[in-house]
């Protein structure tokens, strides 16, 4: 738009032809784009005679400090689908989304706590490998195709069309060509160097991606505010919007489906949490490169104080949308946004001026590129290690294993280009289907991680009884009480399939002789650092949701 006006007839942008991007931005992009590639090259590169094994591609030789885990970890983590997605709810709902940021603080420290020790002391590179330790190759191989699947068809095709988005919106480039650029700029530097090269240059793309969050923020508060500055802009948006502050909606509130009040506190949005950050292969996959126990720890802990701050960059420019979609202020069209949630975040990045624009575009391919790197690391190792290595060619060397790694990743990307418009291109709101749908086997992952670690009867039976439950008690449920939300849904679910496990585990045989988790070993305690860091985080969070309740 032009000619764009504040509420004080202030002059913002004007004449700015927002479908292309100014010099000065591609430029912002261009050196960007220089950087990321270089030192990734830098930092995969080999000592003279050494070749990549496997532990160096898919762990990064077990060598990457706590603060790369966490950066990473937040990289990987932070896409387009919280981004866009999430900013969208933002506009859509309001500050309730920010559950999802808020909630996984607390489930990184516990992951940290009772997880870690247990992955790391066994020496596991995969989820699925534990799986088999514990359960025997058919669990294994169950969840192996599974979640290749999952990850090719549901997360890459969700940052890549999320982020086709963004690119549409700033270029006119074509939503395809958008997606095949971003596939193309994530295998380009991460291929070659294997989950080192993704997990160090997070931390470049951790720092672009806070800063431009930061600016987006400061700079729409700063128009909604007008002489009043940021600050004004922020209590004007408190105070005309209250609705969009609350934390726990009520009942009669549009959006109670998919948050439903107290239900997002007790109810299965922990079971997805726990899903995502204690059991998913392309975030558990940074702690299992670290050194050492405690480097994985205070890696995630790090993560968690990093995840206080990201509704500020993610769901704050949402809510101020609103605001600038308003008649008396004109800066955003109304109707676009109103056409889809997930073109809110996109529309308010026009608005930049230039260079800053190229800054915050910069820091939203970050975001993408970082989990597009990160989901094909982890495909082409559960492939190569957990399917390839172990059904296939169990008898290769180790650069052949590396090699299979490097084809998969760039397989799993093509699929998932062309998979991506015809799956996401018609919904809404990608962000919320994407966690609903996810919901259908959350709980029965959950149960038989926790059950396997924690219950020594636990055998096969019951793992197969428990993943089975969860996809039909999740149908059934889906079918025939539409209505109940779904976050509710998956909480029913997951305390069935418990029930379900137990009872079908307590029927059947003993597991075999050495697939019991021994945890008599394991060191469970926490350094004071650690500890101290828990209850910081834990009394924000408490004074956070006691503001915004």
């Amino acid at each position: 738009m032009v000619n764009v006006k504040s509420d004080n007839r202030r002059t913002y942008f004007e004449g700015t032809d927002f479908m292309s991007l100014a010099g000065l931005d591609l430029f912002v992009l261009a050196a960007y784009a220089v950087m990321l590639f270089a030192v990734a090259m830098y930092v995969s590169r080999e000592k003279d005679g050494h070749s990549k094994n496997t532990e160096d591609y898919f762990l990064a030789g077990k060598s990457l400090p706590w603060w790369a885990i966490g950066a990473s970890l937040i990289a990987a983590n932070i896409s387009a689908e919280q981004i866009i997605g999430m900013s969208g709810q933002g506009y859509a709902v309001g500050l309730a989304i920010a559950a999802y940021e808020w909630q996984a603080a607390i489930v990184l420290i516990i992951v940290a706590k009772y997880f870690l020790p247990i992955f790391l002391k066994r020496e596991i590179y995969t989820m699925p490998q534990f799986l088999e330790t514990r359960y025997g190759p058919g669990v294994k191989t169950t969840m192996s195709l599974y979640w290749i699947a999952l990850y090719t068809a549901v997360n890459l095709t969700a940052v890549m069309w999320l982020g086709s988005l963004a690119v549409n919106s700033l270029t006119g480039v074509s939503e395809f060509w958008g997606m095949a650029m971003l596939g193309g700029f994530a295998l380009a530097y991460s291929m070659y160097g294997g989950l080192k090269a993704v997990a160090l240059t997070d931390i470049i793309q951790v720092v672009i991606l806070v800063l431009g969050g930061l600016i987006i923020a400061w700079l729409t508060m700063g128009m909604i505010g007008g002489d009043n500055g940021v600050l004004g802009g922020f209590k004007r948006l408190y105070t005309e919007l209250p609705g969009k502050f609350d934390m726990i909606l009520s009942k009669d509130h549009p959006a109670y489906g998919d948050l439903p009040g107290i239900w997002t506190l007790l109810g299965g949005l922990w079971v997805l949490h726990f899903s995502y950050w204690g059991f998913n292969q392309y975030i558990i996959q940074r702690a299992l490169g670290a050194k050492d126990v405690a480097e994985a720890q205070k890696g995630l802990v790090f993560a968690a104080a990093l995840k206080l701050v990201m509704p500020l960059i993610i769901v704050l420019p949402g809510i101020a949308a609103i605001m600038l979609a308003a008649p008396e202020m004109n800066v955003l069209d109304k109707s676009v946004l109103d056409a889809t949630t997930d073109r809110a975040y996109p529309e308010v990045m026009k608005i930049m001026p230039a260079g800053l624009r190229g800054l915050i575009f910069a820091a939203l391919i970050a975001a993408i590129v970082s989990s597009l790197a990160s989901m094909v690391n982890s495909i082409s190792t559960i492939f190569t290690m957990d399917v390839y290595k172990d059904k296939i060619a169990p008898a290769k060397d180790e650069k052949h294993y590396v090699m299979v790694g490097r084809i998969t990743a760039v397989v799993s990307m093509v699929v998932a280009l062309f998979l991506a418009q015809p799956l996401l291109g018609s919904m809404a709101s990608a962000f919320q289907t994407i966690q609903e749908y996810t919901g259908f086997i959350a709980p029965g992952i959950v149960a038989v991680f926790l059950m396997g670690m924690f219950w020594k009867r636990t055998n096969a039976e019951g793992a197969f009884a428990m993943l089975a439950a969860s996809v039909l008690l999740s149908l059934a449920l889906k079918l025939g009480l539409s209505d109940m939300p779904f976050v509710i849904r998956i909480w029913i679910i997951f305390l069935g399939c418990l029930v379900i496990g137990a009872v079908v585990s307590a029927a059947t045989s003993q597991p075999k002789d050495g697939q019991s988790v021994v945890l008599g070993d394991i060191n469970f305690k926490t350094s004071s650092s650690f500890n101290l860091w828990t209850l910081i985080i834990a009394i924000v969070l408490i004074a956070l949701y006691a503001v915004f309740w």
